[in-house]
């Protein structure tokens, strides 16, 4: 008889994390709280090693065809002139692909497609997650808010930053804000031909663009919270559209193409490190694990790999449950605790204020060479999957 996996959540982490398990034999229940499996979101970045976890699931080739490849990013600043930039193809000859853009409905269309033996429950909230209190090899009882109890023989916490999971077992994780708040949107441009990206630094304020298969441009703006962003959509667009009014194209233009129900504005926020990534029969992953800043584009990317290690890591013969699942947390603790550290300093760095310190931090920027800067991507990008 097949082993059983309760996946709590159908977001990217959640729908990965199924479909690696099926691949390995599992059988595989995901419970999502909303009323359907959707994302919230606008574009996605995926980084070479997020597309080999893809491949490990069967799935590269479709997201490629689905995606476009960056041609050319880097870093600029608010006027458009470029600070450092990343040689695409020195980055896809190094590490085997290069970047690939894709809206977050669509990948998350494909792992939905891809779970045609998975059973998916929407509208199941969790409420709490409980192991055997004696500490037995038992199962893990995932408890619903209608009453019900749902069994299996792991319980994987998918479930966001705000994990319902891991406020049961891990009641001392700390999510922290970073400090800044981020719009994000996709509108057109008069030039689709341009599939140039990056991310673009000013004093305080910091944007990213990235190109989209079908001439659109995905793009998110950060602004610190103390700036003051409004509540009312329409008033927060209105707010955008001023304060990035002087930035280089096509900032502008793609802020005077959308309407206010197509901005999306949140604060950012982390997860300080945790020390464990699992607790008896309960793994987790994704932002549940280790949400992390956006600047470095690998908040996804992770939880792809999350879910390929640790199916990998279920796979194997030797060991009881709770061992497989550390083996799991060995892969991945520090590495996660890694990127996620990198991208909080990429943050701040995006994020400086000030005359004399946003030069001295340009110049800086301007003055890295370039092998020295696809070097700096090694320890993030060269992960393959076990």
């Amino acid at each position: 008889m097949s082993e059983h996996a309760v996946v709590v959540g159908g977001g990217i982490a959640g729908l990965a994390t199924a479909v690696a398990l099926r691949r390995r034999s599992w059988q595989v229940t995901v419970l999502e709280r909303k009323p359907s499996v959707s994302e919230i979101g606008a574009g996605i970045t995926l980084w070479p090693n997020a597309l080999r976890a893809l491949d490990a699931l069967g799935l590269g080739e479709r997201i490629r065809h689905l995606g476009l490849v960056q041609a050319a990013g880097g870093i600029r600043d608010s006027h458009g002139r470029w600070l450092t930039r990343t040689d695409t193809d020195a980055l896809a000859a190094r590490f085997g692909d290069g970047i690939v853009i894709v809206e977050r409905g669509e990948l998350l269309a494909t792992l939905r497609e891809a779970c045609r033996d998975v059973r998916i429950r929407t509208s199941s909230e969790v409420r709490a997650v409980e192991r055997d209190p004696a500490g037995r090899d038992s199962d893990a009882v995932v408890r619903l808010g209608d009453g019900e109890s749902v069994r299996g023989d792991v319980v994987v916490g998918a479930d966001g930053v705000w994990s319902a999971v891991r406020g049961s077992l891990w009641p001392r994780a700390r999510v922290r804000s970073t400090g800044t708040v981020a719009a994000r949107l996709i509108g057109h441009v008069s030039e689709p031909e341009d599939v140039r990206g990056g991310e673009s630094w000013g004093r305080g304020d910091y944007a990213g663009i990235a190109p989209l298969a079908d001439g659109r441009r995905y793009a998110y703006l950060a602004v610190p919270v103390s700036a003051g962003v409004p509540d009312d959509p329409g008033e927060a667009l209105a707010w955008f559209r001023h304060r990035f009014a002087s930035w280089h194209a096509p900032l502008p233009e793609l802020l005077a193409d959308i309407e206010p129900s197509q901005l999306l504005v949140n604060e950012l926020v982390d997860l300080a490190p945790l020390p464990t990534l699992t607790r008896g029969r309960v793994a987790l992953v994704g932002d549940a694990a280790h949400a992390m800043a956006p600047n470095l584009g690998q908040g996804a990317c992770q939880a792809l790999e999350d879910a390929v290690e640790l199916a990998s890591a279920l796979a194997a013969t030797d060991g009881d449950t709770a061992e497989r699942l550390r083996a799991y947390e060995r892969r991945r603790l520090r590495r996660v605790h890694r990127v996620a550290r990198r991208s909080r300093s990429a943050g701040i760095a995006a994020g400086l204020r000030g005359r004399a310190t946003t030069t001295a931090r340009n110049v800086l920027a301007g003055a890295v060479p370039g092998a020295l800067t696809l070097r700096a991507f090694d320890a993030t990008l060269d992960w393959t999957p076990p």
